[in-house]
């Protein structure tokens, strides 16, 4: 089992408000990585940003976390996951945002656990184990 990484724990390390290489240090072997749909938010974020300066820093950092972080990719094992998912959660009235329903299928689909900051919406996916970030806040 390893952790896929969250674009909430990727984007408060870009903004200073999240210690990512003590997380690291602290999930020690396990293996880390990103869904697809995470690379896309990240690269999307750099093209929002307000300014060149801002542009380039953070380009710099996401490419750096394309570099170190394998992409995981939403493959048919995921969608299958990713269709019974939406169709629970509809069900039930407890829709979470279509990206965060990719992240979580991707996640459920290898295996791994998640780390994230937005654990009130990713609780609402059965199955889905969360990493514990407390520590870290």
């Amino acid at each position: 089992m390893g952790v896929i990484l969250d674009s909430s724990v990727l984007i408060g390390t870009e903004r200073g408000a999240f210690p990512l290489l003590a997380l690291l240090e602290a999930l020690g072997e396990q293996p880390v990585g990103i869904a697809a749909i995470t690379a896309s938010d990240l690269l999307h974020g750099c093209h929002r940003a307000p300014d060149a300066a801002r542009r380039a820093r953070r380009s710099a950092l996401v490419e750096r976390f394309l570099r170190d972080l394998p992409v995981h990719p939403f493959d048919l094992l995921a969608a299958r996951r990713h269709a019974e998912l939406w169709a629970v959660l509809a069900r039930k009235g407890r829709l979470i945002g279509a990206h965060d329903l990719l992240i979580a299928a991707t996640a459920l689909a290898r295996g791994d656990a998640l780390a994230t900051l937005n654990e009130r919406e990713f609780a609402r996916v059965p199955g889905l184990e969360l990493v514990d970030l407390r520590a870290f806040s």
